[in-house]
């Protein structure tokens, strides 16, 4: 209950965000991403073995790991950590990778006392990454700097 619970919650999330980027390539990204995670939400309440269920896919992973890399070619490598933030839809984007990653330590729980979709661990800690990806581009965009995180002396 609780992994697909924080899966809704990264999905609600996303949506947030996409209410507020106008980016139409980028908002289909995470259309197809909500998409994946009904889907993903589905299987989890699913046991493993119960027939004609949707279930996340490798080719899903694999697409969810081209578009990062695509996105991330077009961004400045990274010198520094960044502060989570920039502009409204960035800042939204940060906190759905932290619910994210939520939804992963929710998952790995239980699958340590029920059988998952071997696909669904990976596409969450994947789908973490793309997150990050998509606000900084989005961020970069909207032409809101970065801000590298300094340790104060």
């Amino acid at each position: 209950m609780e992994a697909y619970g924080a899966v809704d919650e990264l999905n609600s999330q996303i949506g947030v965000a996409r209410a507020h980027i106008k980016a139409k390539k980028l908002n289909a990204i995470l259309k197809g991403v909500q998409r994946d995670l009904w889907v993903l939400g589905g299987d989890l309440a699913s046991e493993l073995l119960t027939a004609n269920v949707p279930r996340i896919s490798r080719e899903q992973l694999d697409r969810l790991e081209s578009v990062t890399d695509e996105l991330n070619s077009g961004l400045p490598r990274l010198r520094r950590f960044i502060l989570p933030g920039g502009s409204i839809s960035g800042a939204e984007l940060h906190v759905a990778r932290a619910v994210c990653r939520r939804a992963e330590r929710r998952t790995v729980a239980l699958s340590k006392v029920e059988s998952i979709n071997p696909d669904v661990l990976p596409y969450i800690n994947r789908l973490s990454s793309l997150l990050f990806v998509l606000a900084r581009t989005v961020n970069k965009t909207q032409r809101v700097p970065e801000e590298e995180f300094v340790r104060e002396k």
